[in-house]
């Protein structure tokens, strides 16, 4: 039993010590592209892109085919040497014979060829820019999930820290109501006030209770939102407390070149991998000049007589499986489908069509950023203009709360009057965290709609 109880207590200070831990905006960020799914995904095909290029610059060497055949079968055919494109249809026979027989005897092939495209007008070489264009479409695509990724997980970081500010006032809150609810109550007992002004404070103290709690689901729910894009197990996180004790600290603003923004340049590397596809579409009409070489053994059953003895031949295996004589070809071939460039040029002007609406993507996504950044600068403005208001709303309803609690105290007014006090603080505490998180979140959208979020991470001190 003792046992147990110490690994419960060692179990509990883990615990307890984890949930001590700060988790730093920084941290989170770093963790959330470590765990996260869909990321690894595109890891693996930036990997697969890679070996995509050795296999595109592989289709240089030639093709080196080696065969060992045995058959068995007749011999009536034609003089000449054939090739077959390939390599595998290679025939050089004996005297051919007068007429039709069936003699049957074991024959065997031997076979090495090599055929190897010497020049293919740019089909290799176009094939090879795009599978390096692959390559920098999945490293860019990578870039860029990482980066929106990065984006949300600060968005909901930022909730989660709201929701977090506002369960705070709230409970203060409800330390106020009960504060006012046991002085009301000691009165009430010693009949210097009515007894529903106690009615009224224990009201008040359900209510306040009650909005605790709803601001404590609120928490919870975008706990599991940020565990989830953490790709951590469901947590109650300590967040930093730099954003709600600090203000950014701005730097100067510095020109930033959009066209270095995650989401653009990845949508550059389409546009120059459909560009990269043009070059191929044209060059796939044009022909091609292959060499080939072929060595081949053959044996036979057929003894060299046959033709003018129609039964010299044997049916033996061993007779037939040997190498009794030898040959050799070698030459070039030029092939060319001449109505392929008429079937190209359709797909040219397809992958041209193609290359011009996703540049339109392109130009939208930049006119979209450059009117984001200007909307995050006026959101920023306005954040900062309307926390210096609720800094006098706070100052305000404090002094209007404290004003209303001494003339309660003192019988001057009524529980209704320090009601509505107790509910202008409430309010003005909320707008105030609320405005405070509004900065550093306006702060984000501009750090994300320039695409470098260091803006924000550098703004903390």
């Amino acid at each position: 039993m003792k046992m147990q109880f110490f690994a419960w207590s060692v179990l509990c200070f883990v615990a307890g010590s984890v949930q001590g831990q700060t988790t730093k905006l920084a941290d989170a960020l770093e963790r959330s592209v470590q765990n996260f799914e869909k990321i690894k995904a595109k890891e693996a095909v930036q990997k697969a892109s890679k070996q995509t290029i050795q296999y595109q610059k592989s289709q240089y060497l030639p093709d080196l085919t080696l065969v060992a055949q045995q058959s068995f079968g007749t011999i009536n055919a034609q003089n000449g040497p054939l090739y077959g494109y390939g390599g595998l249809g290679v025939a050089s026979t004996s005297m051919p014979l007068a007429e039709q027989n069936w003699n049957a005897a074991f024959g065997s092939l031997y076979l090495a060829n090599v055929n190897w495209n010497l020049f293919t007008f740019g089909k290799l070489k176009n094939q090879v820019a795009i599978a390096k264009a692959d390559e920098s479409v999945a490293n860019k695509d990578l870039e860029q999930t990482k980066f929106q990724h990065k984006v949300k997980v600060g968005a909901a970081y930022f909730n989660l820290l709201a929701a977090q500010r506002i369960k705070y006032v709230q409970e203060k809150n409800l330390e106020r109501a009960k504060v006012v609810a046991e002085t009301t109550e000691s009165r009430a007992n010693s009949g210097l006030i009515p007894g529903v002004d106690f009615s009224v404070a224990k009201a008040e103290v359900a209510n306040a209770q009650s909005a605790r709690i709803k601001a404590f689901d609120m928490e919870l729910e975008y706990s599991k939102t940020l565990a989830v894009m953490l790709g951590e197990e469901y947590a109650h996180y300590q967040l930093d407390s730099v954003f709600t004790t600090t203000m950014p600290l701005f730097a100067s603003e510095t020109a930033l070149d959009l066209t270095a923004h995650p989401v653009l340049e990845w949508q550059k590397s389409v546009v120059t991998k459909s560009g990269q596809q043009e070059k191929l579409q044209s060059a796939l009409g044009l022909p091609t000049l292959a060499a080939f070489g072929v060595l081949q053994g053959r044996g036979s059953g057929f003894n060299w007589n046959y033709v003018q003895d129609n039964s010299a031949f044997s049916k033996t295996y061993s007779d037939g499986a040997g190498i009794d004589r030898s040959n050799y070809i070698v030459g070039l071939t030029m092939s060319w489908n001449l109505t392929s460039l008429y079937r190209q040029s359709s797909k040219i002007r397809e992958q041209k069509f193609i290359t011009e609406s996703l540049q339109k993507e392109y130009d939208y996504t930049q006119q979209e950023l450059k009117a984001q950044q200007l909307w995050a600068a006026d959101k920023l403005k306005n954040a900062l203009e309307n926390f210096e208001e609720t800094k006098t709303q706070v100052k305000a309803a404090d002094d209007a709360y404290r004003q209303h609690t001494a003339l309660y105290d003192n019988g001057l007014t009524t529980i209704v009057d320090l009601t509505q006090a107790f509910y202008m603080l409430n309010r003005a505490e909320i707008e105030y965290e609320i405005a405070q998180n509004n900065i550093w979140q306006a702060l984000w959208i501009k750090a994300a709609a320039m695409g470098d979020l260091n803006i924000l991470l550098n703004a903390i001190h």
